[in-house]
């Protein structure tokens, strides 16, 4: 033998030691539910993270079993991220914002054992309790509360399964291929679908996704994730913290833009990440409070595309760098990161911005390509536009409880995404296969069309579909939530759209509504729209058929 290396698991459990060991004094603040904040450390984090996987197993689990959360950004979360997964259990998180129906569904397809929830959802979780067999215990995340218990029988708390746990509690071998936790997709259309992250991948996630041209979190920041935890793991930011000791502010419920103006000033934010609408609120929020989030360097946008106005607007009023990220659940979630390149630093301004409204590079650990409608690959040259697929180590292979693979012949997960690669990697997605619009024979993408229309002063929000149409099978169509009092109607904004893109993508027409409809995860219902406007185009007497 030659020699070799030592070999240890990659392990969830591994990051919070590190932090606890290293990082043992690093403040980690906590909104509460109810109001005001707790305070704690990593080193009491790592404590009760002990605390909570032992009472569990003292309790009859058994390693796989899943445990869920229906909870927000907060310190109780970030135990059971850790603790959970710790244990050998797999930490299930719960998007609180979908229908009662589709939580019932999603906690029974994943035989959830106890779930953990917020005080918000005690009246929730009593209406739909008798609809989950397979639960054994209902834990509230916090101290005894005799009026939550008088809701829900036999409800447990969260504090006292902390006062019943070991806090040295030494963390489990475990192998690194063994669920850590269990994500489901949105499911706008048809049932959501699980997605399991494995120790491995989920570390890898981090580690790769926290390099220089990634998030780039260190121990000197302030990190921030305004990305709910239930949505894709925080997008990995709290296992980022973790692996680099970071100081954490988790904001709770409250993510209105003032509130969250407040919080930056307040506790000095370095670094955040979160949904476009999440930034929109936040840029009104910094103009009605005057607070100074001078603190703040940069934050991660992805969940839908980043309207080119936007990140100008943090630029040049806040010296904030937005930037842009592409993932799914199905891909831990990060797949790129717009980080330009050293030839791009000569490039005129106007040039300079081009590059960076894209999604941006491919990370180390992921692969992108690009396919035809004959199912051959395409080239990357920046123009030709294709369906848009990925593989890698923290990409999904198969969903929960499925034994059929949700990869292609050759091994590639199929995103659902039409985009464009040039040859350094820089990807962009045109749109979403089932929104981009087909007039004519020609492709009309939706992201572009909502981007310009963002970037008009009096916009609050836009989103373009497509409509029937009698003669070109399809138009567009753009809704608009304009901003208050500010008298914006369809020629002004149309006229806007002139120069911008040829004149034969300009919308059909504008229609004004008093809000758009947001899904779970902050992004636009399109089929929600599509189904109130996709015949406005189409004759009266032809509509419905």
């Amino acid at each position: 033998m030659l020699g070799r290396m030592m070999h240890k698991h990659l392990l969830i459990s591994s990051l919070l030691e590190h932090a606890e060991l290293y990082h043992g004094g690093t403040e980690i603040v906590s909104a509460r539910t109810e109001g005001g904040f707790d305070r704690t450390t990593w080193g009491e984090m790592g404590q009760n993270a002990r605390r909570l996987a032992s009472a569990l197993l003292a309790r009859g689990l058994e390693p796989g079993d899943r445990i869920g959360t229906l909870a927000w950004n907060n310190m109780r979360h970030l135990q059971l991220y850790f603790g959970v997964p710790g244990a050998g259990l797999v930490c299930h998180t719960i998007n609180p914002r979908l229908s009662p129906e589709q939580m019932v569904f999603i906690i029974n397809d994943a035989t959830d054992r106890m779930l953990f929830i917020d005080a918000t959802f005690v009246p929730l979780v009593a209406k739909i309790r008798d609809q989950l067999p397979n639960l054994r215990a209902v834990v509230l995340m916090g101290p005894r509360d005799e009026s939550a218990a008088a809701q829900i029988d036999g409800l447990l708390f969260h504090d006292d399964l902390l006062a019943e746990g070991d806090p040295a509690f030494p963390w489990p071998e475990i192998d690194e291929t063994a669920p850590s936790s269990l994500c489901y997709t949105s499911g706008t259309t048809g049932n959501p679908k699980g997605v399991v992250y494995s120790h491995r991948s989920t570390l890898l996630h981090a580690l790769v996704g926290n390099q220089a041209e990634g998030f780039g979190i260190t121990a000197r920041d302030t990190v921030m994730p305004v990305v709910p935890m239930f949505h894709v793991n925080a997008w990995g930011t709290p296992y980022m913290a973790a692996a680099t000791g970071a100081r954490l502010v988790l904001p709770g419920p409250r993510l209105d833009g003032e509130n969250l103006a407040r919080l930056i000033q307040a506790e000095r934010v370095t670094v955040s990440a979160g949904v476009p609408t999440i930034w929109m609120g936040l840029l009104a929020g910094i103009e009605a409070t005057g607070a100074d989030v001078s603190s703040m360097t940069r934050t991660v946008v992805g969940g839908s595309a980043l309207p080119p106005s936007m990140r100008a607007a943090f630029r040049d009023r806040h010296n904030i760098e937005l930037i842009h990220a592409w993932g799914m659940t199905e891909t831990s979630p990060l797949g790129t990161m717009n980080f330009p390149l050293a030839k791009h630093d000569a490039l005129p301004g106007d040039q300079a911005d081009l590059i960076r409204q894209g999604q941006g590079r491919p990370l180390l650990g992921v692969q992108l390509r690009i396919l035809g409608d004959d199912g051959q690959p395409l080239p990357h040259d920046g123009q030709t536009q294709g369906e848009l697929q990925i593989k890698g180590h923290w990409i999904v292979d198969t969903y929960f409880a499925q034994e059929k693979t949700a990869l292609t012949w050759d091994g590639w997960f199929d995103t659902g995404d039409i985009a464009t690669i040039d040859a350094d990697g820089f990807m962009i997605i045109r749109d979403r296969s089932k929104d981009i619009i087909k007039s004519g024979g020609e492709w009309i993408s939706t992201v572009e069309l909502e981007n310009i229309a963002i970037a008009h002063p009096k916009v609050a929000n836009a989103a373009a579909i497509a409509a029937r149409h009698p003669k070109w099978d399809e138009r567009p169509v753009v809704i608009v939530q304009p901003r208050p009092q500010s008298g914006l109607d369809e020629a002004e904004l149309l006229e806007f759209y002139k120069g911008k893109v040829p004149g034969w993508q300009i919308p059909d027409k504008v229609i004004f509504v008093e809000t758009l409809p947001l899904g779970a995860t902050g992004k636009v219902v399109k089929a929600d729209l599509r189904a109130e406007y996709g015949d406005v185009l189409w004759p009266e007497e032809g509509r419905g058929l």
